[in-house]
Order: C-alpha cells, then sequence, then structure tokens
C-alpha cells in the first residue's frame, strides 16, 4: 500500500453547517494519509470550503482563496482546492477567472476530491482503523456542532440554499446519536444542532419522528450536558419540543428562532410561512413556558419593495418583543432566487444600508437592557479560554461565535469546558463580567477509545468515513 503524508490545510468559511462539513472532510482525507496542519504556510494541500450566501461571503471566499494561493510560492503548497457553496453555484465564472487555483470541487461533486487529490500524488491508500467520521478544526473541542439534516424545502424568495444543497433530507437517527457520542469522546460539553431548520427533522419518514424523537435519543445516549438549538422555524415550535425544553435540564433555554421580517406585506414577498401576529403568539407562548429563555432571530432589511412603513413596522416589532439577539443583514440579490426577478423593487443604492445601520443600533439598546436585567443573578457558564490570565466563557444565553462573551473572575485554573456557576457583576451593551461561585463539572480529557454502550444496551453504529455521495448523505 502506499502510504503519503500530506500536510493539510483549511480554511472553513461560512455558517457552522460548513464547519461539519470542514470537519468531516479532513477526516476523510485523514482517512487517506493526510496530516491536518494548523500553519498554512507548512500545508501540502489548502482546502477553501466556500460560502456563496450574500454577496459579502463570496468576496470573502474569493480574497481567501487568493490569499491562500501565496503559499505556494512563501509556503510548501502544492495544491488550493476551492470546495463548497461558492463553487456549486459560481463554477463556470470562478474556474477562468481564476486559473491558479488547482481543483474545484462543488457539493455535488465532493466523492470526486479524494481521487482527484490522489491522481495529483497527495494522497495515499486508506489508511485502516481512522478512529472518527469528523476531525476537529480548532483544540476548543468541547463546542461541537451536529448537523442533523441536509438541504432545505422552504422557498424563501431571497435563498439560494435549496439550489445548491438540494431538497430537505434527515440524517438516520441511530448515526446522529454515534456522531454525538464521538463528539463526547472528543470532549464535547456543548453540542449545537443545526440545520436548514431543525423542525423538519424527520418529517420525509411519515412515521412520527421528529427534532423531539432525536432530542429523547440524544439525551439518552450521550452523558453530553449542554444541547443547544440553532435554527428552527417559530411554526416548528409546537407543544411536545416546548414542554421537553421546559422540563428537560440538559437542553439550554436558547432557541434562535429566524423570522427575517415582521411587515405582513414583506413577508408574503418573501415567501415566507409566519406572519407578525403569529410570530408575536408563539413568542408569547414560549417565554411562558420556558424558565429564563434566550431568544435569537435574524432578520432581512431592504427586500424589494420593503416601504419605510414597513421597515417601521418591523423597528416597532422588535421594540415590542424584545429579541435577546439578533443577526440582521441587508438584501443581496442571489442567482436564481425569486428575488431576482423583482428587480423593479430594488430599493435604491444605500437604503438598505442605512436601514441596517439604525435597525442595529435600536437592537444594541435591546441588547444591553436584556443584558443588563441579568445584574446580580446566579447563572451556568461554560469556560472557552483563558486570554492573558482571564477566563473568558458564555453563559447558556450565549451561543458560540454569534453572541457576546463573559468575562470570569474567580479560579482561573479552569480548564475549557469546565462548567461552573456564576454571578452575573456587571454587564454592556453584549458582553458580561461575572464571579465564579461554583464548580459544577470539570472539563474532561477527550479519548478516541471506543463508543461505550449506554443503558439502553444498544451498541451505536458509526457512519463510515468518506464523502462519497456528498455531505452527510
Amino acid at each position: 500500500m502506499e502510504q503519503i503524508r500530506t500536510k493539510l490545510g483549511i480554511v472553513s468559511l461560512g455558517c457552522d453547517k460548513n464547519t461539519v462539513d470542514s470537519e468531516r472532510i479532513v477526516a476523510a482525507l485523514a482517512g487517506h494519509g493526510a496530516v491536518p496542519e494548523p500553519d498554512l504556510a507548512r500545508a501540502e494541500v489548502i482546502i477553501v470550503n466556500t460560502c456563496g450566501f450574500i454577496d459579502a461571503a463570496k468576496q470573502e471566499s474569493v480574497d481567501a482563496l487568493l490569499e491562500v494561493n501565496r503559499y505556494k510560492e512563501e509556503g510548501s503548497c502544492r495544491a488550493v482546492v476551492a470546495l463548497g457553496c461558492l463553487v456549486e453555484q459560481y463554477r463556470d465564472e470562478l474556474e477562468p477567472s481564476l486559473p491558479e487555483i488547482d481543483l474545484f470541487v462543488g457539493l455535488r461533486d465532493t466523492e470526486s476530491l479524494i481521487p482527484q487529490l490522489r491522481a495529483l500524488g497527495l494522497l495515499g491508500d486508506p489508511i485502516a482503523g481512522h478512529p472518527g467520521v469528523r476531525v476537529p478544526l480548532t483544540d476548543r473541542r468541547h463546542v461541537r456542532y451536529l448537523k442533523v439534516s441536509e438541504g432545505c424545502d422552504h422557498g424563501c424568495a431571497f435563498c439560494a440554499i435549496p439550489l445548491w444543497r438540494g431538497k430537505h433530507r434527515s440524517f438516520g437517527l441511530d448515526a446522529l446519536v454515534a456522531e454525538a457520542a464521538r463528539l463526547e469522546l472528543q470532549g464535547a460539553v456543548e453540542l449545537n444542532l443545526v440545520a436548514q431548520d431543525l423542525a423538519h427533522f424527520g418529517r420525509e419518514w411519515r412515521d412520527g419522528t421528529d427534532i423531539t424523537t432525536l432530542l429523547h435519543r440524544l439525551i439518552e445516549g450521550t452523558d453530553i450536558p449542554w444541547f443547544r438549538l440553532l435554527y428552527i422555524y417559530s411554526a416548528g415550535l409546537r407543544d411536545p419540543l416546548i414542554e421537553l425544553m421546559a422540563e428537560e435540564p440538559r437542553l439550554l433555554p436558547y432557541i434562535d428562532m429566524p423570522i427575517q421580517h415582521a411587515a405582513d406585506p414583506v413577508l408574503t414577498r418573501m415567501r415566507r410561512p409566519e406572519r407578525a401576529a403569529t410570530i408575536r403568539a408563539r413568542v408569547e407562548r414560549l417565554r411562558a413556558s420556558i424558565p429564563d429563555l434566550t431568544l435569537r432571530t435574524t432578520v432581512l432589511v431592504g427586500f424589494p419593495g420593503e416601504t419605510e412603513d414597513d421597515f417601521r413596522a418591523l423597528l416597532d416589532f422588535l421594540e415590542e418583543v424584545q429579541f435577546d439577539r439578533l443577526g440582521a443583514f441587508a438584501f443581496s440579490p442571489q442567482e436564481g432566487t425569486r428575488a431576482t426577478g423583482m428587480e423593479d423593487d430594488f430599493l435604491p443604492a444605500g437604503v438598505a444600508g442605512e436601514r441596517l445601520e439604525e435597525l442595529l443600533e435600536v437592537q444594541r439598546a435591546i441588547s444591553a437592557d436584556r443584558l443588563g436585567s441579568s445584574m446580580g443573578t446566579l447563572q451556568p457558564v461554560i469556560v472557552d479560554r483563558v486570554v492573558d490570565g482571564r477566563l473568558q466563557g458564555r453563559t447558556a444565553g450565549q451561543a458560540d461565535d454569534v453572541d457576546g462573551i463573559t468575562w470570569l473572575r474567580g479560579d482561573t485554573r479552569c480548564e475549557p469546558g469546565t462548567l461552573c456557576e456564576a454571578r452575573i457583576t456587571a454587564a454592556d451593551d453584549y458582553d458580561l463580567e461575572a464571579q465564579i461561585e461554583r464548580i459544577v463539572r470539570t472539563a474532561r480529557v477527550p479519548s478516541e477509545g471506543p463508543i461505550p454502550e449506554r443503558s439502553t444496551g444498544r451498541r451505536l453504529p458509526l457512519a463510515p468515513i468518506g464523502l462519497e455521495g456528498g455531505f452527510g448523505r
């Protein structure tokens, strides 16, 4: 057997679902002898997993490809690979405009990545016994993501994701529990469930399986203490899920529920299923049922035809509902979407940007007030890192990377992954300070041993290593 030990660097852009894909890529290539190399100057193969969601993400992806290509002259790089969403949508434009890039691999032909790299002499034969289906990209193994499905059935007028990733497909329950158990062995303390819409999990099987089924299985099949739900439409937040979140302490009281807008005419043009009244009612139900709930949302401003009255309706709704966290974007047309046919209603240049700035200022004040109300309370906190001798962590109400942070005082010997209780002593617009009062769970040493049997007596199967058929199939 031919053994080739190629140093592999990877740049993963875009959403957390892309991060999961990147970790699977690294694991698959490691199964053929690649050695993960965090220093891109020393990497022999560099993969950029691109994002194409909005114009800024597209430009970031192109800039990243050009940046890493310099390591062919300044470092050890022998090949640069462009992979993922941007390639899937714009391959015909990218290949002639970026001739210095060696390989272009879209979402639908990921199975070609290994053969192409082997043909270039950059990968060897499969290595028996490689330890898992995903390799973490950083040393922060205590925060991981579990992608539970691929694709999307929603027909939002502004979104091209269904064009790139296809229709919604749920991953198998046993495979997901096995993957979570493997992540736990690698050190996962917080597991973030991600999908285009978590509420659609299992719906195509038509046997009663849904997101609550999966959550029960994950709780039963692992000892991971924190589970977080990211990106779930309000229509999918039904009573069984709400009741489970209210009762199960390992499900964090945190929901990422994108609304995109709150003016009904805009929601109609966006082809969104919710309306302002239904969103308002769902928020009231959630807050009445789940103690200490943190609600995050996402909105899109400047959609074609958005009037000043529509925008004011959105601001008024945000003031009324008081979301704890909010992400916001200005509309940019995506090729192939219905919104591109609304060019007659595109807003004048700069209007969307001005509205975005105004909205973010409104939300900044809301977030500051919400954080200020936590002063003096005792909060569950996870330790993330040590920065210049100071502990940095997050409360249960702060999702990794997208929300603020909590600076901790107390036992500075706490390792990343430690869970504690801390009392909030200060707050600003987005961040907190807190004093540790009690260590709840110390950080665990990662292991790569076999997945243990749980109380169910079932032996959990491992998903196969590889990219055959594309991500997650």
